[in-house]
């Protein structure tokens, strides 16, 4: 037996991780692996090193000016817009409705500097509204894109009351897809990042006025329309304009 297949049957700490693994997890950690030392090796002979050389978002201003101007969606009417302090980020509120029936509050915290991660505590929203909740489960969606290619979006979805009731519908939002979890967003940027890109983001909150005493499985559907709507808008009107080739620092 060679030294490398003796470091992959003998190696405790390898022997471990697969005791504690799925295989097909285990298989997926070290192609991932394998991916990240691959990529590196361009920078490691040219001296130049990917986590002190990060690629910079292309375009950064459609994202900025969401605080300020808020998102432009086709089909709603914006009643009021502003931008508030939540936790010391600035934010854009932003009340809107069809037909001027049910309005929906929205909220979306843009990335404002190509270093910004999405560290966004969604306490801090809870905290604002001194929101009570219950019944929180996630929502899985898809959302086509002009090109015909399908964004996968995992949102999180609860109910929260204070003297009204309404279902909370949260998710970080960037080209191709979105998660409420900021590590699916690491994962997917460290990928965009191997080829010298970066991957926008936007944190995503919006609630809808609902029967305090409904099943909120009733009211999955109009948010996942509503979440689509929002995830399709932000595709067209602002990330679609930070997708060029990323410049390096």
């Amino acid at each position: 037996m060679n030294s490398d297949q003796s470091f992959w049957t003998q190696n405790p700490v390898v022997i471990f991780l697969k005791k504690r693994i799925p295989i097909a997890h285990f298989a997926l950690i070290l192609l991932l692996i394998g991916v990240i030392v691959i990529g590196a090796i361009p920078g490691y002979l040219s001296g130049k090193w990917s986590w002190t050389d990060i690629p910079k978002v292309a375009n950064i201003e459609p994202l900025k000016n969401i605080r300020q101007e808020g998102l432009s969606v086709p089909g709603w009417k914006t009643l009021t817009q502003k931008t508030i302090l939540i936790g010391g980020n600035q934010w854009s509120q932003q009340l809107m409705a069809q037909d001027q029936e049910n309005p929906v509050t929205v909220l979306l915290m843009p990335q404002s500097y190509y270093k910004n991660k999405p560290e966004v505590e969604w306490n801090d929203l809870n905290a604002l509204e001194h929101w009570k909740r219950d019944s929180d489960s996630s929502l899985k969606f898809e959302v086509k894109n002009a090109s015909g290619n399908k964004s996968q979006i995992t949102a999180r979805f609860f109910r929260a009351w204070k003297k009204t009731t309404v279902a909370v519908v949260q998710w970080y939002a960037w080209p191709g897809g979105g998660n409420y979890s900021p590590s699916s967003w690491f994962w997917a940027d460290q990928w965009s990042q191997l080829h010298q890109q970066r991957l926008p983001w936007v944190a995503v909150c919006f609630s809808i006025p609902i029967d305090p005493l409904s099943n909120m499985k009733a009211n999955q559907q109009t948010a996942i329309s509503i979440a689509q709507t929002l995830q399709a808008a932000l595709e067209e009107n602002i990330f679609k304009f930070t997708q060029s080739k990323a410049n390096k620092n």
